[in-house]
């Protein structure tokens, strides 16, 4: 089978962290393909040439497989020659055991982009894996999920929902799938069957998707503090930074709390700019390859707020771009990082567009500016604090407040 890939490479750096309602890692890269198949505004061109840099590759059993499933299977509606050559590909991407390896259809693809967006249905939470175990990394602030109690750090152990006649166990299960099965239209019922550090058995919790509008930035003030809440790295956090930046400097705080609490990632270039208000020179962020070659992406923020004391909020649903910019903040002295240890999202992913289609792949890893690779073990703050849920107050911001005092 051939699939035409016009080389376009076009590198945008992203930071994928996970698919759900939320892309996350790091993407680098587009390209294009083809296919042709009935229903489908992609076209994939289906071939059985086998080009010349291939030819030690066997696909007879492939094809073999492929004749024999359009020939004899009972069910000829069911035998779609475009969802096919999706699953063979899809297959063949999860060969390599990264989660974050992942290849998106169409529709996935469009959702993923439209997730950084900040507009989409469903229930708010993103989602990734924890070892070989699906799991929350975040609920955004205010959606369904929040609403619901659903908490960064639960494991996802099931997924059902009636309207798609859906009862699916999260073992072995892809991403993308995961999100499918979480995802829908506005009013429908998804049910999360979770277990919780603490909880001794798995509980189920029944969440009525929305439309989700998410902002980037939110500003409040803590008597003579700025309380500045990062929820993600988006298409809009640029113009909502500049303005909360803005207001920050009219508010003329005696400090501020940066919020990174739940907060996914997005957009490395993001990541670097914020911590390029508060730093001016030197790396935001290492970039390492396969060959272990480093690369560092200096700060280019404007150092608005060089001078203001500053206290970085983290939990366990802060990964990639937030994890950035707090290791970058750590690394500096520029920041004391209050908290619990971060979700520890350490690779990039190059993102290459296939048509309407998408897939990415893990290229490299990053680090912090000294070195320390987060991946799995996450960012331990210099103050752990644990917020109790059973209280109203906040303690991870009442012990930062006691910091700028």
């Amino acid at each position: 089978m051939k699939l035409t890939l016009p080389k376009i490479r076009l590198y945008t750096i992203i930071l994928i962290l996970i698919v759900v309602s939320f892309g996350g890692g790091v993407w680098l890269g587009k390209r294009d393909v083809s296919l042709q198949a009935e229903g489908l505004k992609s076209k994939i061109t289906i071939s059985r040439n086998i080009p010349e840099r291939h030819a030690d590759v066997d696909f007879n059993l492939f094809w073999e497989v492929w004749d024999r499933l359009e020939g004899s299977y009972f069910d000829k509606s069911k035998v779609d020659k475009a969802k096919m050559v999706y699953g063979a590909i899809s297959g063949m991407v999860s060969a390599v055991g990264d989660p974050y390896t992942v290849f998106l259809p169409p529709e996935e693809q469009k959702r993923t982009k439209e997730d950084l967006g900040g507009e989409f249905e469903g229930v708010g939470i993103q989602i990734g894996f924890k070892g070989t175990q699906l799991a929350v990394i975040a609920p955004l602030e205010g959606t369904p999920a929040f609403k619901a109690d659903v908490k960064a750090g639960d494991y996802i152990v099931g997924i059902k929902d009636k309207n798609k006649n859906l009862e699916l166990g999260t073992v072995g299960v892809s991403l993308p799938d995961a999100v499918n099965a979480i995802r829908g239209p506005a009013g429908t019922a998804v049910a999360l069957i979770l277990t919780r550090e603490g909880v001794d058995k798995p509980f189920e919790v029944e969440i009525v998707r929305e439309k989700i509008d998410v902002p980037s930035v939110i500003l409040t003030k803590e008597g003579e503090i700025s309380h500045l809440k990062l929820l993600k790295f988006g298409d809009q956090t640029d113009g909502e930074w500049d303005k909360a930046i803005a207001n920050i400097k009219k508010q003329n705080p005696k400090g501020l709390i940066l919020d990174l609490r739940n907060n996914p990632g997005g957009y490395l270039n993001g990541a670097v700019t914020v911590a390029g208000e508060f730093i001016t020179r030197g790396n935001a962020v290492l970039r390492e390859d396969s060959k272990g070659t480093r690369t560092g992406i200096a700060v280019n923020g404007k150092g608005q707020l060089i001078n203001t004391p500053l206290v970085v909020l983290v939990n366990k649903g802060s990964a990639s771009a937030s994890e950035i910019v707090a290791g970058a903040l750590k690394d500096y002295g520029r920041a004391k990082i209050v908290g619990t240890k971060t979700f520890g999202k350490g690779t990039i992913q190059e993102s290459i567009d296939l048509g309407e289609a998408g897939i990415h792949i893990t290229t490299e890893r990053w680090l912090t500016p000294n070195g320390t690779w987060v991946n799995t073990v996450g960012l331990t703050p210099d103050v752990e604090v644990e917020d109790d849920v059973k209280t109203e107050e906040d303690e991870q911001v009442e012990a930062a407040l006691q910091l700028l005092k």
